[in-house]
Parts: C-alpha cells; structure tokens; sequence
C-alpha cells in the first residue's frame, strides 16, 4: 500500500491536502533553536504574518513600483518598526530582516534602513527632545525618514567625496546640495542629510523635515528591482532649518561610520532571506510542475539546482549567526560586516540565477516570483558598498595595503 506522505498528501474521506515537504522552512542548520523560547515565539508569529500577509501582496506593489501604504500598520503590529529599541537580541533582529526579505526584497530594505539607519541614528545621536518628538512615531511606522547621504555624483567615495554644504546664519542652518538613490525620499517626514559644515569642513547631521521650502525629491523610476522602495533623487535649495535640528552625536562622519557598518552587516540577512526564498519557490515549483511525464524534482539535475541553492542560503544564514555572536559582543568591525555582505549578496546573485534557470521560461515572469527575486539580488549585490568595494575593503584590513586610489 502508498504511504499517503510519500504520496504527498493525506486523505480525510474528502478532499486530499498537501503534505509539506522534508524541511519546510529550509533551516538545515537548526539555527532558529538558538533564539531563546520568548523570542523563538515571536519569530514563529512574525514569519507566518510575513508568509501569509506580505509576501503575495507584495508582488502587484512591485510590479506597478509603488509603496505598499496599507502594510505599514500591520507591519507595525508586529513590532517591525521598533526592532533597534525593543531590546531584541542581535540574532533575533537579523533573523527578522531575513525573514522580511523571504517575503519580499523592498519591504526588508525599508525595515532596515528605518531601523539601522534613521531610528539608530536618532536613538544614539539625537537629542532628547529629537528623541521625544520622532522615535514613537517612527516605532509606530506612522512616520519615516529617509537617509540621504549619498550623491549624484558620490557614491563609493562619499566619505571624502561629500559636497552637501550646510552653513548657519544667524539661528538656523542653510542647506545646499543634492542626494541621489535615496530610500523612501519621496514619502518620509523628514530626512537625515549629511552636510559639509563649511566653518570647519566636518560632515555632520541633520534633521530636514520634508515639507521645508528648498526640498524636493524626484522619484527614480524604470529599476530593475527594489521597486517597491521609492528611491529618490533630492534636491536641497537653500533649505533653512533650525540649529537644534542638527544631530549632537553626529557632528563628525566618523560617528555615522559606526552605523553604516552596522547597517551593512544588515544587508548579509537580506542576502540570507533572498536565498530562502528562491530556494522556497524553487523547490515548490520542481515538486508540482511536471514534464516527460514526472516531477522536475525527480530530475538529477533539478536536485543538483536545489541542492546548491540551499547550500548557499545556510551557508550565509550561518555566517549571519556567527555575526551576530561578534556583534553581540562588540566586537564586530567594518571588516567582518564587509566580508559578509559581499560574500553572502555574491551567493545570492548566484542563487537566484539557478532558481531563474530552474523554473526556465516561466522565471522571467513575476507570475511565479523568481523573476523579482532575480532582480532584487542584483540590488543587494550593488548597495551599501558595492560587491568589489566591500571586497576591497577586506583585502585592505588583511594585507595592510589599500588598493582605493
């Protein structure tokens, strides 16, 4: 007699229902068993959400590149837009960001940023009264900033490049510059610009609210993927803001440093979570689709596919883990971050084209999801320091010899 799980469903007297596979959610590595229990929940509740709320929904968004505005409550439910100041462990917050990015590239980049980047800066280098007047707004996902560093013509060299000026008169600053591939540029409240102070040349902060004369912002259209983040080219006009709206823990570059590192370690878990996804739909794709009269999951090479797209995904997933014990820590410095964000986005973009493969024609469809993964990863490859810039950056720290001219 079948046994009705090989079979690949059970029989109830009516209907049949599928059966899950071996290994549903792909952790070969029993990495999840590592959360203690209280997080493990929550983790649990957070990626079924993910799963079932987001990672459909998000597919029309990014076809039309719109922002999804009616999942930001739900998201916030869950606690996506307080993960920096919750007091959540390392892990679980890396965790988080992968699983968000196996339901959809665009919404990981968003709960990123937002919580690496502006809801990190502005818990460590605002002030109190910065603090009071953003943060339960921003933890509530009822308000978004952008971070707007870099420029049209300053991307891997910012840090020395940047020529954004800001000046006071009197009592206010005066902004003047332009910043391009700026996430959430067209839709957030405010904006964190990095500004040359032009008394003492040091780059610093600055809260610039998004309805100030002098700001406007250009939505960047035609990606081939991340297009549900709104990407913004910015413009800054002499854009007059108040003294106090400059951030006092982030009047030298060196103090954003901290926090870029930070935030591109965080691009190794979007990197992790792409990967389990296209190991997902891959592996849902061999078992039902069919030709030659059998399953593509019986094929020897289909196997070798799927077997190598779930290799990569633990293999990053466990770099990540070993991530987050360094940084746990405090241990963790600009070259661990920048050698698992190349490798991790160098195995994703590799991911993705075996699941592209795999689903063969029907991969360039975003009918069947691969095709906007195969498009996101290009984006993950290329941002928060390129693939050869971060790998530069390692060679550097291990051979004492800088090839950045």
């Amino acid at each position: 007699m079948l046994d009705e799980k090989a079979a690949g469903t059970v029989t109830s007297g009516a209907a049949p229902t599928r059966v899950l596979p071996p290994y549903p959610e792909a952790d070969l590595m029993h990495v999840i068993d590592l959360l203690p229990p209280e997080e493990r929940a929550r983790y649990l509740e957070i990626r079924e959400f993910l799963q079932t709320r987001i990672r459909a929904a998000s597919i029309e968004y990014w076809n039309r590149e719109e922002f999804p505005f009616g999942l930001l409550a739900d998201m916030a439910k869950f606690g996506l837009g307080g993960l920096q100041t919750d007091g959540s462990t390392k892990l679980f917050k890396g965790l988080m960001y992968t699983e968000v990015a196996r339901a959809d590239v665009s919404l990981s980049a968003l709960v990123g940023i937002h919580n690496e980047l502006i809801v990190g800066m502005i818990d460590e280098l605002g002030s109190p009264e910065q603090k009071r007047r953003w943060l339960p707004g921003l933890e509530a996902f009822t308000q978004l900033g952008a971070f707007a560093l870099t420029e049209p013509d300053h991307g891997s060299d910012i840090a020395g490049g940047l020529s954004t000026t800001a000046r006071r008169d009197g009592g206010e600053w005066v902004i003047n510059g332009a910043k391009r591939w700026i996430g959430a540029g067209t839709i957030a409240d405010f904006a964190l610009v990095w500004a040359r102070d032009e008394s003492d040349g040091h780059v610093k902060g600055f809260i610039v609210e998004t309805d100030r004369p002098g700001y406007s912002a250009t939505k960047i259209s035609n990606k081939i993927g991340l297009r549900i983040m709104q990407n913004a080219d910015i413009v800054l006009d002499e854009v007059r803001i108040p003294l106090e709206n400059l951030l006092p823990g982030a009047t030298e570059f060196s103090r954003a440093n901290e926090l870029l590192r930070d935030s591109r370690a965080w691009v190794g878990w979007q990197a992790a979570g792409i990967q389990l996804a296209a190991f997902d739909i891959a592996r849902s794709y061999a078992l039902e689709r069919k030709q030659f009269g059998k399953e593509l999951a019986r094929f020897q090479l289909v196997q070798q596919q799927l077997a190598d797209i779930l290799g990569n995904a633990n293999a990053s997933l466990s770099m990540m883990v070993e991530l987050a014990r360094i940084q746990q820590a405090g241990k963790l410095e600009m070259v661990q971050a920048a050698m698992c964000k190349a490798t991790t986005t160098r195995l994703a973009r590799s991911s993705v084209a075996m699941g592209r493969s795999l689903l063969g024609g029907n991969g360039i469809t975003t009918d069947y999801e691969m095709a906007k993964l195969f498009g996101d990863a290009e984006i993950l490859y290329t941002y928060e320091g390129s693939y050869e810039i971060n790998s530069m950056i390692v060679a550097r720290a291990v051979t004492g010899k800088s090839a950045f001219v």
